[in-house]
């Protein structure tokens, strides 16, 4: 029997590239993706299930499997208030966590982000180390978190991402900042599946930057 995974944010830039790679693999037998809407071309492996954020509860009977991905995100502009955007990144990833632990899912990646902690004075940093704290909690077998540095979104609207990638990368060519450089979705995708598969350990595992940018081996 092949691997079962199950997926929030599959439309994201990361999330899209991370179902392609995971429906790529000949080891991965059935890849779940949990929608708002339709999204993906048809795929033998694949099952698209459309569902209500709000209401996640009431689809916990496709949140089963080997594996849990969550790269599910959002941005304050798109959310329009903190607690919109609290509610996609922190409260939905945190419900599907906790129908994932009950259905005994064994490993659950989370895509976080550079700088999470519950403690932080900025929301955003704050917002997601509450969430990796409160997953935490839940004590998975095999809890593996991932916080990259910069994300180089193809075709992304994000007028601050796309000014930080292109500092970062004038940097780069400049000899600086090489730990610090931006990750493509590709390259990210990658790094989910291989420290959720390839690699895995048992208990907490926590990737910063420079690992997942070296490729995680460990």
């Amino acid at each position: 029997m092949g691997i079962k995974a199950v997926v929030i944010g599959g439309s994201g830039a990361t999330g899209k590239e991370l179902v392609q790679q995971l429906l790529d693999r000949p080891d991965v037998e059935q890849v779940k993706v949990l929608l708002r809407r339709p999204y993906f071309k048809p795929h033998t492996k694949l099952d698209e299930v459309i569902v209500d954020f709000n209401m996640l509860a009431q689809y916990s009977e496709h949140i089963e499997g080997d594996i849990a991905f969550s790269t599910l995100g959002t941005t304050i502009k798109d959310a329009g208030s903190q607690e919109a955007q609290w509610k996609v990144d922190h409260d939905y990833p945190l419900v599907f966590a906790e129908i994932a632990k009950q259905n005994g899912i064994q490993t659950f990646v989370l895509l976080s982000s550079m700088q999470a902690d519950p403690k932080a004075r900025l929301f955003y940093p704050r917002m997601k180390g509450t969430l990796e704290h409160a997953i935490q909690k839940l004590n998975f077998p095999s809890y593996i978190i991932l916080r990259p540095g910069i994300i180089d979104r193809p075709n992304t609207d994000r007028t601050g991402e796309k000014l930080a990638v292109r500092i970062i990368k004038l940097l780069n060519k400049m000899g600086l900042l090489h730990k610090l450089r931006a990750i493509t979705t590709v390259d990210l995708a990658n790094a989910l599946i291989a420290a959720g598969i390839d690699f895995p350990k048992a208990g907490e595992q926590l990737y910063e930057s420079p690992e997942i940018l070296a490729g995680i081996k460990r």
